[in-house]
């Protein structure tokens, strides 16, 4: 250790390093304006020119376009460089103030050259002083080596970088791409064979494939897909065109006018935290805007955390809700940073199924079986492109989507270290061993006054029909439940599914993520794995 390196640390600001990185991806705005303005201009000058300069012209402008699109990646990837660095940098200022606890609870201080000793304060030094004070420096040099080998790996990547853009930014690859469904790991494969100038092509060039397959890295599909952005917002506002707009509209136009209203406001807030310079750096692994929209978006980058949990929502979600459902997966990933400083954790929210809309929608398993192949890949291939040792992966799924975590992991199985649910009707299954998980670690919670516990099996509802509440009901019994059974299955959060259960208040069906419920601290700790 030196004194130079301990005060960096110490007077180190994350955020300021990740509000650079936003300054920088903020540019594509502006990028994207002027490469709109050049379009338009060549537009103009088609229509009012002709001749060998005219069609020279429009092909220096056409070039000028290409010049400026092909800033946008790099710049998207000068923000996730700088974000990566703010964030590993947060993770040692962590570790640094757990040494500097540790050394506190010991009797020991530590000076301004980093150095450990006994506290002038306690007088003569006692026999335990030099094992502790041992343990108090290896904890500083973690946390040192760990900002040491931060700082090397983002000044190389910025190298790596700002060579590649002065000598040969891309490159086409070679024939052959992976299928949409392909395994993740020969994705991943085939990714890692290509040269940095190739991956660079196929970001620019295909978007589409690269913002959507399972095994590409973080960074390049969150690159991807920030390309699509304006393409998807275009197609909204066309969808939007094509509505009857006279006064009034019929019923059923001023319901699709609300749709895409609705999922225009929430792309556009989806944009915005994109942008956000605060808190974990957004990346955005998948998005379509069809139906009721799609949406796949990382708090942090999953890649390098620890610690990764993904969010699956339930009943009625769709592209309006993201912001909303992207709040609550925030909220865990706040409550891992508060109980681990020390320690990276990344949240997912998975929307990259059709959750269902109306009630008749939920009593069925068909969209929890429908979504289970996309769950499995996906999962899959955050263990197939995590770099370094593996994360502990946990799956949580609300409401409905504990179905769909349940039945992925029964039918597929899932990359996951625990399974955790919330508000569930069930889960697909009569006992937490069909799950596929680590024993110990499926994990549920439903609040004392959840509605989701009115919903009974549908038997028991028919016959609680045809006899009522009377004695007779009592004397009929329900043959097969045992007063545990919901609509899909053992309720989870009982002792005979096999499982084990954290407490929550009784804040209703959506409000496990508020400050005050004991659950929201509970499913944190089920993330960190303590």
């Amino acid at each position: 250790m030196t004194a130079v390196a301990y005060a960096q640390l110490w007077a180190a600001d994350p955020g300021a390093w990740r509000a650079a990185g936003a300054a920088w991806g903020g540019l594509t705005a502006f990028v994207g304006r002027r490469t709109a303005e050049l379009g338009e201009r060549g537009t103009g000058l088609t229509a009012a020119w002709s001749g060998a300069a005219a069609g020279a012209a429009g092909t220096r402008l056409t070039g000028l376009r290409a010049e400026l699109a092909s800033v946008t990646p790099a710049l998207i990837e000068a923000d996730q460089i700088l974000a990566e660095y703010a964030a590993r940098l947060a993770t040692a200022k962590g570790r640094l103030a757990d040494a500097v606890a540790l050394a506190d609870a010991a009797g020991l201080s530590i000076d301004r050259d980093g150095r450990v000793g006994a506290d002038p304060a306690r007088g003569r030094p006692g026999e335990r002083d030099g094992p502790a004070a041992a343990r108090v420096a290896a904890a500083l040099r973690g946390a040192l080596d760990l900002a040491g080998a931060a700082d090397r790996a983002a000044a190389a990547r910025l190298a790596e970088l700002t060579a590649s853009a002065a000598t040969g930014w891309q490159e086409p690859p070679p024939p052959g791409r992976p299928a949409r469904d392909a395994d993740p790991r020969q994705v991943r494969a085939w990714w890692a064979a290509l040269t940095p100038g190739q991956r660079r092509w196929l970001v620019a060039h295909e978007p589409a494939l690269i913002g959507r397959l399972d095994g590409v890295p973080v960074a390049a599909r969150d690159q991807a897909n920030r390309l699509l952005l304006g393409t998807h917002r275009a197609a909204l506002l066309a969808q939007r065109r094509r509505l009857p707009t006279g006064a009034p509209p019929g019923p059923l136009d001023a319901v699709r006018l609300r749709g895409v209203d609705a999922r225009l406001a929430g792309l556009d807030a989806l944009t915005d935290r994109l942008a956000a310079p605060g808190g974990p750096r957004a990346y955005l692994l998948g998005l379509d805007p069809a139906g009721e929209g799609r949406v796949v978006v990382a708090l942090g980058d999953p890649d390098h955390a620890d610690r990764v949990f993904t969010y699956v929502p339930g009943m009625t979600s769709g592209l309006d809700d993201a912001p909303g459902e992207l709040g609550r997966a925030g909220r865990v990933l706040g409550r891992c940073a508060d109980l681990a400083p020390g320690e990276r954790s990344a949240a997912v929210l998975w929307l990259d199924y059709d959750a269902p809309d109306f009630l008749h929608e939920a009593v069925t398993t068909g969209q929890a079986r429908d979504a289970g192949p996309a769950l499995h890949r996906f999962q899959e291939g955050l263990r197939a492109t995590h770099d370094g040792p593996p994360a502990r992966q946990t799956v949580l799924g609300h409401s409905y989507g504990s179905l769909v975590v349940g039945t992925a992991a029964r039918d597929h199985g899932l990359a996951a270290d625990a399974l955790v649910f919330v508000g569930s009707p069930g889960v697909g299954v009569g006992h937490a061993a069909e799950l596929r998980v680590p024993a110990g670690e499926v994990w549920a919670s439903t609040a004392p006054d959840d509605v989701i516990r009115l919903a009974r099996p549908p038997d028991e509802l028919a016959r609680r029909a045809l006899v009522g509440t009377a004695p007779l009901a009592a004397a009929l019994g329900w043959p097969g439940h045992d007063g545990h059974e919901l609509w899909f299955g053992r309720d989870p959060s009982t002792a005979r599914f096999g499982g084990r259960v954290f407490p929550s208040g009784r804040n209703g069906h959506t409000g496990y993520w508020d400050a005050d419920n004991p659950a929201l601290d509970g499913m944190a700790r089920i993330v960190l794995g303590r």
